[in-house]
């Protein structure tokens, strides 16, 4: 005898296989979470497709945002225009190497000289800007894009990409405010980077530290 079959257990397998091709991991919000990484090498010559690259950026812009000001800005490099940036990514290098070199361990050291001059091969690069105005203070103003920032490594973490939040370009960003032709847009403040790829290395879980970070008042 054939068993009729459940259209509710139908569509729910449906959506269940759906999001298992896009999280082949099947991973819930919390794996998610823990298992994201800053990845510094990316496979070459693999590009992101543009309607997943548009989903993530979307997913830039559902973050939350103090008085609802949506105020992140994203310019995307990819193609020529990434490889132009390269130049500035080697010269905020020299900014920092000094005393990255007596952070790290010489192969460390060597690996992360490496991301900078080649930016991992990432084939998409995301500068973001927090447009300021007199309507928040302008720390929340920042903070927004980080909401944003956030969601789209969630996001890429989710689809099986790879991302690298990078605070250096905050050591050159008159230069890169020329590269971007936007010298006479006071109000727009960097941020962050942010390298966008398919992961081509899988880095060490590196330890919690939780000494002192979270403070519980009850009275």
């Amino acid at each position: 005898m054939n068993k009729v079959k459940n259209p509710e257990n139908s569509t729910a397998t449906n959506q269940q296989n759906q999001q298992s091709q896009q999280n082949p991991h099947n991973l819930n919000i919390y794996e998610l979470i823990k298992t994201r990484r800053s990845i510094r090498a990316y496979e070459a010559n693999k590009d992101v497709p543009e309607d997943l690259l548009q989903k993530i950026l979307e997913a830039g812009t559902w973050a939350a945002s103090g008085k609802n000001l949506q105020n992140w800005r994203f310019f995307v490099l990819k193609g020529k225009k990434r490889n132009d940036y390269l130049q500035l990514s080697q010269k905020s290098w020299l900014s920092i190497k000094d005393q990255l070199e007596k952070k790290l361990k010489p192969s460390l050291y060597k690996f992360t000289e490496r991301f900078f001059y080649t930016l991992g091969d990432a084939p998409v690069v995301i500068l973001t800007f927090a447009e300021l105005s007199g309507q928040d203070h302008p720390q929340t103003q920042v903070g927004n894009v980080y909401l944003a920032v956030e969601n789209m490594v969630l996001a890429a973490q989710y689809e099986g990409l790879g991302t690298c939040i990078m605070g250096s370009p905050l050591e050159i960003e008159a230069d890169i405010r020329k590269f971007l032709a936007i010298e006479n847009k006071p109000e727009l403040r960097l941020v962050c980077g942010l390298t966008l790829g398919y992961p081509a290395h899988s880095p060490p879980v590196p330890p919690r530290q939780l000494d002192g970070r979270i403070i519980r008042l009850t009275e």
